[in-house]
């Protein structure tokens, strides 16, 4: 190959390692919100679409016209850790998004009207614009879709995508059609498919969507595939395409993404309350496990030193939310773990120590 060839295969490459990190964190991607990425993307669709296929069984659907590209990312294992809303903001969410799909531009409180009336109708739990804690939920619908691009909202007019509403829902099978989570996230194509095919698939799932993967949380088929010859070469096979790297530890394994593409959320930093406090007590639980009651008081006392941080939890009950909060960010990061009211730091969380921030 020339040298020319050689340099376009590897912008090639590196293109492809970018689409595929850029949708990992942000699987419904829009040319509004993202116009490089996304033409990114249009152009070296066809790879990306074949990286995910083989590796991971998600499809990824790319429409120049409409200017979008989503990653319908699927699972039978969903994380609760990591809810991009709570089931309050979910159930609005819902109602919202079936309002918007029927009258596509309106206003935000003739939105959250409408909302209230069909609440109503449908019997669920009860919603009041003018109640503060309703409406700063709803205010939290509206900024979640605007985030995805559904919706532009220009006071007083909102305008919904009704095509990118339509693309929020990932699973494979629709709603109104099953009972259950399980029978939600069932993917019939691994019904009759070889073996070694989910294992492929499962396994990167796991690896590049988690922070962490601990070898106790595997399966006995995941990780005979991850420790086989084969397997190992396919994974990192994968990540390397990816952009990233593969770190193995006698606890686990983590994918590196050095250029933090595919992460949707850092830890650590401090754009948070949450995530200070996290760190705070990731550095209590190196001493030993910790129980919640104590992980509160700890955080009771954080507050009471600190009285101009936190405001949002400078009340009743503040140091109990704020150390709920912190712990969640914790699990879902893979570094803490509760057990019967008993929390403990898991090997990952050696990377956090606040002692190694100040070397």
């Amino acid at each position: 190959m020339s040298k020319i060839g050689n340099q376009l295969a590897r912008l090639e490459g590196e293109e492809v390692a970018r689409g595929v990190r850029m949708l990992l964190a942000r699987p419904l991607l829009t040319a509004v919100h993202d116009p490089d990425g996304f033409d990114l993307i249009r152009r070296r669709r066809e790879p990306i679409v074949k990286w995910f296929d083989y590796y991971t069984g998600w499809r990824v659907l790319v429409e120049p016209r409409a200017g979008y590209a989503r990653l319908f990312k699927t699972t039978q294992r969903p994380d609760r850790t990591r809810p991009a809303l709570d089931r309050r903001r979910y159930v609005l969410l819902c109602v919202v998004c079936a309002e918007l799909l029927t009258t596509p531009t309106t206003t935000a409180d003739a939105l959250a009207e409408k909302t209230r009336q069909t609440i109503a109708l449908d019997g669920l739990p009860s919603f009041d614009p003018n109640r503060r804690s309703d409406r700063n939920a709803y205010t939290d619908v509206l900024r979640f879709l605007e985030e995805q691009g559904v919706i532009e909202h220009n006071e007083p007019q909102l305008r919904a995508d009704p095509t990118l509403i339509t693309r929020l829902l990932a699973a494979p099978i629709s709603p109104s059609t099953v009972d259950s989570i399980e029978d939600l996230t069932r993917e019939s194509r691994y019904e009759n498919a070889h073996r070694s095919l989910w294992q492929r698939h499962s396994t990167m799932r796991r690896l590049i969507d988690d922070p962490v993967v601990y070898r106790e949380d595997l399966t006995a088929s995941q990780l005979a595939f991850l420790t086989s010859p084969s397997g190992r070469k396919i994974v990192q096979t994968g990540v390397g395409l990816a952009g990233c790297t593969l770190e193995e530890r006698a606890e686990g394994y983590l994918v590196v993404d050095a250029d933090a593409i595919a992460t949707d959320t850092r830890f650590p930093d401090d754009d948070s309350n949450e995530k200070v406090a996290a760190l705070l007590l990731l550095d209590r639980l190196a001493q030993g496990p910790a129980s919640t009651e104590d992980l509160v008081e700890e955080t009771r006392e954080l507050l009471t030193k600190f009285r101009n941080w936190a405001k949002a939890y400078q009340s009743d009950g503040g140091a109990g939310r704020l150390a709920a909060d912190g712990l969640a960010l914790l699990e879902a990061f893979g570094l803490a773990r509760t057990e019967n009211g008993t929390v403990r730091r898991l090997p990952a969380a050696a990377r956090y120590a606040v002692e190694e921030l100040h070397d």
